[in-house]
This record gives structure tokens, sequence and C-alpha cells, in this order.
């Protein structure tokens, strides 16, 4: 293997990766960083004046030392609590200053600012601001909802096609940055920030030398030697492009089967691999300054070495947009929820998936390195409550110390994680996941004590609950009355358990209600509650033929119906406007639901479910999606449904066709239709040529470019959803809610492009006329 052309620790600059602005209200601010060296880092948060262009008073301040991960990486999410509190409508500036902790460091660090930490040796900062003076800037959430903006967006790959269109949000802030007022506030990342599972070679060859560079230790791996014994072998003997055979059979996943093994011959399996492709997605600071040719790495196999070579090209485009990405993250707060690749693909899909995977030692300690990971990287952002003191995250982060330090080889550590991240025990006997009874199913075993991953977000105007849809999953339980029913481990799941609905949506919801009737809520469900139908068709067809793990099926809410039916009321009893905002599908889109409860009172209500993906992974099926061919052969109908409560269920209908479904008795009736996207309007001319896409390389790519009328922007102009890469602003006005889709037009790579869609928050007519 070579050597990764990078420079050496001393010329790397302290901060690897960040500023990451994370959770931010009135009273407290959380910046992320990732740093070579233990520091003690304070934040100090800034009153600004004329519009953020001059720093003012310190408001705001807090410091914490960072946790050693490896000896050579060191992380903390600060927070400043300690002060005045912040007001909305009006611009912030944030800075750092870091000292060294300890005497024992060969180049000892003096006290840093922010600045000096981002810039290597002989090499001016990078641009983290859109001001002269150089600091961060945010602004919190508007006072009223009609300023409100809040920007959403879902997979991004750093290998995808396309272009990466998160870094469209740093020319959005750079066009608003002195208007808090027009001036996004808030960005959701919702599902998939990282691909466990679908990795191109020369990312995970970066990151084998990176994390051996970075921890200094290699971990040992757990490998099954029958029923009965394991061994352990070292992370480095899992080579580049021949990790599928044992990804799939001693760890499990699935992500390689029927034919996909390509899929996952780089999946990642060390915690240190997990860390590195975290800082390579949002810091251009560890990425080697060239790559070996394909020619040089694959030796004679030219298939490999054009593969290679393929995605050396995508990664480097992607990487010259790591500079904008990492500005835009530094100025606005970011929230995030992990997804299935955050982990592997399918991840916790059904409970066959389950059992197959936690049941093997290679799988369940790859899904804890993955869960751990995340925690680090993402989860104490979201909720450094959590990671305070007292708290289970202070144990996770001692925890993730002590491991690191005995270079991954204490067992009690190891099982501490284990609890800490909510991985399930096994049973002694048969080595598989333990499941316990809640309510007509059953979940995945979890110490009461680990970690939560949902969350809330609030603000003067609005309220945020963020699901967890993976951990609180409900199964069959394997009951008689199942086996008479034909149930089976492959059906899908309840996306949230009873236990999950009560903790995630019912006390949240009645406590808002109770108390804050002034404020909407928004709900932040990964996967899509509807799709499109040739979508639904698919799955009902992958579902009967068993092939649930090729297509995903059991993700989406709808192929579950009293789980789905279960959702709607829930939401409906508490709410008269829900707006769900979810990602997953590799389509932007919007959706309306208009909802009328007829038993035990007649009332309307409506659901907007705003879909944003993917920000880099666009696929062949998703760009014919985006054109006029999917209007013309395949446009979206209104669909009807009636539902009941107890137990909750719900059928679709036709109003011409179904009289005698009508005509039973039932609770609800339900009206989806699809919301048209505006023409395409050129927003920006983006003029750094470096962003500049080379698409992949299939034949049905290359036979597309090659016709006249495929970058016409007519043709292109579709009217039902946005598939190519996307990132979505959303706000309200007159009652209506609004998401601008912004893209990448094919026809001229660097122009960004809006496509609009508004959907009024208030429910259509029920088409009743056809029931006598």
């Amino acid at each position: 293997m070579q050597d990764l052309p990078t420079r050496s620790l001393t010329e790397l600059p302290l901060i690897l990766a960040g500023p990451i602005l994370r959770r931010t209200t009135p009273v407290s601010v959380t910046v992320w960083v990732a740093l070579r060296e233990a520091c003690e880092v304070n934040l100090q948060i800034f009153a600004t004046e004329d519009g953020g262009q001059k720093i003012g008073n310190s408001l705001l301040s807090g410091s914490r030392a960072t946790v050693a991960i490896g000896q050579h990486l060191h992380i903390v999410a600060v927070t400043a609590d300690r002060g005045q509190p912040l007001q909305p409508d009006r611009v912030y500036a944030y800075d750092l200053t870091l000292t060294a902790i300890g005497d024992g460091s060969a180049h000892p660090i003096p006290l840093l600012t922010l600045q000096q930490a981002m810039s290597a040796p002989n090499t001016p900062p990078p641009k983290i601001s859109y001001f002269d003076h150089q600091y961060p800037t945010f602004v919190l959430p508007a006072s009223q909802l009609a300023d409100l903006q809040i920007v959403h967006g879902s997979c991004r790959k750093p290998h995808g096609d396309g272009c990466d269109a998160l870094t469209i949000l740093d020319t959005l802030l750079a066009a608003s940055a002195t208007q808090p007022a027009q001036r996004p506030q808030q960005l959701l990342l919702t599902g998939d920030q990282i691909y466990g599972d679908d990795v191109a070679a020369p990312l995970l060859w970066v990151a084998t030398h990176l994390s051996a560079m970075l921890l200094g230790w290699k971990e040992q791996l757990p490998v099954s030697q029958g029923r009965s014994s394991r061994e352990y072998r070292p992370v480095n003997e899992f080579t580049i492009g021949n990790r599928a055979e044992i990804a799939t059979r001693q760890g499990g996943f699935t992500a390689g089967l029927q034919g996909r093994e390509r899929k996952v011959c780089n999946h990642l399996f060390s915690l240190g691999e997990y860390y590195v492709v975290y800082l390579l997605s949002w810091s251009p600071v560890c990425w080697p300054s060239n790559f070996p040719s394909g020619k040089k790495w694959a030796n004679r196999d030219r298939q490999a070495a054009k593969q290679w070579d393929r995605e050396v090209g995508h990664l480097k485009q992607f990487v010259d947009g790591l500079d904008k990405v990492r500005r835009a993250l530094a100025n606005i707060p970011l929230y995030t929820i992990f997804d299935d690749h955050d982990v592997s693909d399918d991840w916790n899909l059904n409970q066959a998936w389950c059992l197959r995977v936690l049941g093997k030692p290679l799988g369940k300690h790859v899904v804890q390195n993955a869960l751990l990971a995340y925690a680090i990287f993402q989860g104490w952002g979201n909720t450094p409550d959590q990671f305070s003191a007292g708290r289970s995250g202070v144990q996770l982060l001692a925890a993730a110390e002590k491991w690191a330090a005995s270079g991954g080889t204490d067992a009690s550590t190891d099982r501490e994680i284990s609890r800490l991240v909510g991985m399930p025990s096994n049973d002694p006997l048969t080595g598989l996941p333990i499941f316990v009874s809640d309510g007509e199913v059953s979940i995945l075993d979890r110490d009461p004590d680990a970690l939560t991953w949902h969350y809330q977000i609030e603000s003067n105007c609005h309220h945020i609950l963020v699901l967890d849809t993976r951990t609180w999953r409900g199964y069959h339980l394997n009951s008689s009355a199942d086996r008479v029913n034909n149930r089976s481990p492959i059906d899908p799941p309840m996306l949230l358990s009873p236990t999950g609905f009560d903790r995630q949506l019912i006390q949240p919801l009645q406590s808002s209600a109770a108390q804050e009737l002034n404020r909407f809520t928004l709900i932040v469900a990964p996967t899509n509650l509807f799709s499109l139908e040739i979508i639904d068709w698919f799955h009902q067809i992958s579902l009967r033929r068993k092939r649930v793990f090729a297509a995903d099926v059991g993700d989406a809410w709808n192929i579950h119906t009293p789980a789905l039916a279960q959702l709607l009321t829930t939401l409906f009893v508490h709410l008269d406007t829900v707006v769900v905002l979810s990602g997953d599908i590799h389509y932007g889109a919007v959706v309306r639901l208009s909802h009328r409860q007829i038993n035990p009172t007649s009332s309307s209500s409506v659901l907007v479910q705003l879909t944003a993906s993917a920000i880099k992974n666009e696929e062949v099926s998703t760009k014919l999606l985006h054109t006029r061919l999917k209007d013309l052969l395949l446009p979206e109908k209104i669909r009807h449904s009636i539902g009941w409560n107890h137990p909750p269920q719900m059928l679709p209908f036709q109003p011409n066709h179904s009289r005698h479904i009508l005509n039973q008795p039932h609770d609800w009736e339900c009206r989806l239709e699809w919301i048209p996207r505006s023409s395409r309007v050129v927003v920006s001319e983006n003029r750094d040529l470096s962003l500049l896409v080379s698409r992949r390389s299939t034949w049905l790519n290359r036979w597309c470019q090659q016709l006249k009328w495929w970058k016409n922007p007519w043709f292109q102009d579709g009217r039902e959803v946005v598939g190519l890469n996307n990132l979505a602003v959303i706000r309200w006005q007159f009652g209506e809610i609004v998401q601008d889709q912004y893209w990448f037009s094919p026809w001229q790579p660097t122009q960004i492009v809006l496509s609009r869609f508004t959907a009024p928050l208030v429910p259509s007519r029920m088409d009743t006329s056809r029931r006598t």
C-alpha cells in the first residue's frame, strides 16, 4: 500500500475540523471542534453592530477541556452559557481561544485565537467569516414566524454523483450575512451525514492512514471461528477493496447481498475509520494533496484502475468545495439525526437485520463503533446537556478516552461503551440480541442510562421534534399469533414502538400544546411518510418477493399502515397543522395531506411533508424523475384513505369506485396531493470553476449526455420532484409554507437554480361529491 502524501502532524494546523456551530439558544451557544493536541478551549460570544460588521461587547462565555479519543485526535463541544442572554433578529459573533493542557508536548502550544489555531505553518488562515473582522457569526431563530428560515437536506456521499449542494449554503449565507431577517437561521441534516457502507476506495485509503496516524493504535476486530470461538485480527488485515465477504459473512451486513458486493467492498470497520470519515466530510485539512493513479494503484487490473480514477475525480471535486462547507457550518447552528448509512445500509431495517448483524461479534462491534463516533461527532452538539456533569454523555466521553488510552483492549470499557450507546445485550446461549416486549411489539433491549438520540429544538416562534426512528423500532414478538398470521422477521416494523411514540411525540406534544400554543411545531422524520407511487409499487413487489434489503422495504412509514395511522392520529390529536421534514429518498418534493376527523367530532387538519435529498448522491433514476418524462408517463394522482383510531389502521380508496368502503363506519378520512414545483429560476452564477462536476460514467449517463434535448432547460423543468442534488430552505408566508429547492443546472453547471414549492397550510376540501 502506498504512503499517504500528506504533511506531518507538526505541519498541520491545530484545528483539524471545525469550528462547527451547534445547539444555539438565547442562554447557551455550543461550538464543536477537532484538534491534534489536548487543549482547554474557551468560547466567547460577542454582540455586533452595523449588521455584524463591528464587534461589540462579550455577552456569553464558557470553557471546556478536550477529550482525547486518539493520541493526536482531541474533540470538544464547548458551551458558552455564562453572561447575558441573546436576542433574536440580531447578528452575533464568536471566537475561540485555545491553551495547551499539560507540559509533556514536544511543541507546547501557547494561547491561540481561532484564526491562529486554524492556520498551518507558513500558510494563511482559511476564510471562516463573511466579514472583514474574520469572526464567525450567527443569528438566533426569528422572533416571528414570517421571518423564520430553516435549511434542511440529507444524504451526502463524498463520491456520490453530482456537485455537493451543501456548498450552496455558503452562497446563501454570504448574500444575507448582514440581514438577520433574510439570513438562514438553522440547518437540519436529516440523515446519512456519512456513509459507513458505500465507501470509495480512495477515501478508505486516506481514512486508513489517518486513523493510524491520529489514533496511534490499530484496532483488533472480533472474527468468529466456528459457533463458540472467536479471534481478534488487526484492522489493517482487512484490505481496501476486499472487505465484501467479511462484511457480509462475518459482519452480517446486508448492503452487499443480491449482487451488490461492490457496495461493501470498502465498508468501514474500525472506530478510527468512522472518526476520520467525519473529519474528511467536514474539513479539507486532512485530505492529501494528490492521489496515486489508478494504473499505479491497481497494477494490472484495468477495471479497478478505471473505478479508482473515477472515484478520485469525484472526491477531488468534493474536496474543492470543503472550504465553502466549512465556512457555512461555522456560521449557522447545525442539528443532525442519523439514518441508516451513518452506521450501515439497512441498519435496524427489520428484525431479520438485527438478528443477522447484532448476533455476530464483528457486526455488533462495528455498529457500536459507528454509534460511538456518532455520539462524539454529532450527538454531543445536538444535546450538549446530555454531556454535562453527572449525565450519561460524560460517562461515555470518559469511556472513549479510556478505550483510546488502552489501545482498544480494555474489556470493561468496551462493555461500558456498549451500554451507554444503547447496544442490546446478547443471549448467552444463542448469542442473538435480546428483545423485550413493548405493548404488542418487541424492541431491542437497552440500558436505562443509555443516551437518547431524539431531541427537541425550541425558539420563540417554533418547536422542532427530531425523531429517532432507527433505535426505537417495534418488531414482531415471534409469538404463536405471529406464526399463525404468517408474520416474518423481514416484515416492515413500526418505525416507533409504543414507548417511542410516548417519549418522542406524545409527551412533548402534550407539554407544548398545554403551555405554548403560539409556537409552530415541526417534526423531523428521517424517512418519508409518503413516497412516489412508483416507489410504493416497487416496495410492495419487493416485499412479496422477499427482497427487502435491496429496496429498503420498511423504511417508509406508509409501508406499515397501522403505524402510519397511529402517527397521523397522534399528531392530529394535538395539532391542527403539522409540517414534517424528511430526506432519505434522493429527491426533493412537497406533499400535502388534508385530514378530516369524523368521530368523535368533525374537525379538519393538514400535514405538509417537505423532503430534501440528496445533498450529494443523485442517481440515474432520480435524474429521470427530475425531468418532464415523469410528468408525461407517471404523473402522481390524488390519493384518498379512510382510517380508524382503535386499533389504528387505514385503507386507500377511490371515491368513484369504493362506495362500499366509504359506507363502513370509520373515524377519519384524508386526501394526499403532490404540490407542483414552480418553473426554475436562476439564482446566481457560481464562478468557482473547481466545482464543475464530472458525471458518473454509466452507459445511461453517457447516452443521455449525447442527446441535445437532455440538457434543455425546458425538459429539465419537471413538475413534481427535484431529482438532482439539492438543498432546501423553508419559510412561511401568508398562511402558506414555501420550500425553495436549490440545485445546480445541468445545462450550465456553474448556475445555481431555484425551484419553489408552495403549500397552503389549510386542508383541501374532501371529495364527497361521488359518495351518493
